[in-house]
């Protein structure tokens, strides 16, 4: 018996069925599909939570995750300066953290419907067992001549050289290039390529709290400075020619008759910087014993000191008749007394002195005579090797065969090459 009318019946009565509920069509049986909504970002920060005795150098990183970042906050340890990528997936710390700190991390992230989540993290950095101290030459709100370099001294030798060099930064009013140079493991000067530009303004900050200076010694407080460079006052004399030129902002200014050191105590050559200066100044010779044949005790006026073994530039109202014609001092340069007097008046300190023509070279050490060094000298002293590059936005270290070729001409605005050597 055959059945395929029934399930021919029955086929149709299934179509029927499913095109008849709501009597609307075929149109209505469409269904909706529904997106369900991304899940929310994350963020993971480091140093993790409750972290202690974590390293200073240790940077502090936020990475988002199904999303982006969009701030980070951080407080209670000091400033924190850092970047994002820019795929806005990480932020990164820059420089050192402080010592003994704890720090709390905020970071927000947001997924891409908009929708936002925060993390935080709080730990606390070392503490050390041993800190070391700076000191900066400089005084702050004081003018200084335009060869003055920013000498540091540090209390604890210094191993981590390229460290503390990359943690010091400069802010100058008009643009600067120099160099930061050691002397020896505690004392290091940032020396400008040419003398300074005059009447510049500079502001030092040397970021150490939390940078190990040497092997579990660590900088435990930062240190700025804010300093003036005052108007370019420049001497050169000349131990043969008797003649002493002063040039204010590249400008012959004067020029003396003098007298230099006789011979036997023959004034070094090299171009030096003033120290301090008075009047009187009282001086007496090193080398003969009181009493004795050449001895003397004066107090003279209008006296500017350039080296540490007892060079003066001063007033020599008693060799007057000497000066321009021949050498007769002990090594100071004689000067007839309106003109010491006059170049007193207008000396700061860290103004370049220039002795040419001598017979004896100068030493190294025996007064500020950083510009005794020629710019790959001063390179060559620096850890880093990097020139520093400093204006109104602040300091960054370049490579030297970046830099443009220096402008400066001796001797007003940079010293002569091998300054220091016996004519």
């Amino acid at each position: 018996m055959k059945k395929w009318p029934a399930i021919v019946m029955a086929a149709s009565g299934l179509l029927v069925a499913a095109c008849s509920p709501g009597g609307g069509g075929v149109g209505s049986a469409l269904t909706t599909t529904t997106t369900p909504p991304p899940p929310p970002a994350k963020a993971a920060i480091a140093p993790a939570a409750g972290g202690q005795n974590v390293a200073t150098d240790s940077p502090i990183t936020v990475t988002a995750s199904g999303g982006t970042i969009t701030d980070v906050e951080i407080t209670g340890g000091g400033k924190v300066s850092g970047s994002l990528s820019p795929d806005k997936k990480t932020w990164t710390s820059t420089g050192t953290l402080n010592v003994s700190a704890t720090y709390t991390v905020n970071a927000t992230v947001v997924n891409s419907a908009g929708k936002s989540s925060t993390a935080t993290s709080s730990f606390t950095t070392l503490t050390p067992t041993s800190v070391e101290h700076t000191h900066i030459f400089e005084a702050e709100n004081t003018a200084y001549g335009v060869g003055m370099p920013i000498m540091l001294t540090f209390d604890k030798p210094v191993a981590n050289k390229a460290a503390v060099e990359q943690a010091l930064s400069l802010t100058t009013s008009q643009p600067v290039v120099g160099a930061w140079a050691w002397a020896d493991d505690t004392h290091v000067d940032f020396r400008p390529r040419d003398y300074w530009p005059a009447n510049t303004t500079v502001s030092f900050a040397g970021h150490l709290n939390g940078v190990q200076v040497s092997p579990g010694v660590y900088g435990a407080a930062d240190l700025t400075q804010t300093f003036s460079i005052g108007d370019s006052i420049v001497v050169v004399a000349g131990a043969a020619s008797h003649h002493m030129q002063v040039y204010k902002n590249g400008a012959l200014q004067y020029d003396w008759p003098i007298s230099t050191g006789k011979p036997g105590h023959d004034t070094p050559n090299g171009t030096y910087l003033t120290i301090e200066k008075g009047n009187p100044v009282e001086m007496k010779p090193a080398d003969i014993a009181p009493g004795g044949p050449g001895y003397y005790d004066l107090k003279v006026p209008w006296s500017v000191r350039f080296t540490w073994s007892g060079d003066y530039l001063h007033d020599a109202y008693w060799s007057v008749g000497d000066q321009g014609n021949s050498d007769v001092s002990h090594g100071c340069v004689n000067m007839p007394p309106e003109a010491a007097q006059a170049y007193y008046e207008e000396e700061l300190p860290g103004d370049p002195v220039t002795i040419n023509g001598s017979p004896l070279a100068g030493t190294r050490g025996d007064g500020w005579t950083d510009w005794f060094d020629s710019w790959q000298d001063l390179l060559g002293k620096s850890a880093t090797h990097m020139a520093l590059q400093a204006g109104p936005s602040g300091s960054t270290f370049v490579a030297p065969a970046s830099v443009a070729a220096s402008a400066a001409t001796a001797p007003t605005w940079m010293p002569a090459a091998n300054n220091a050597a016996a004519a």
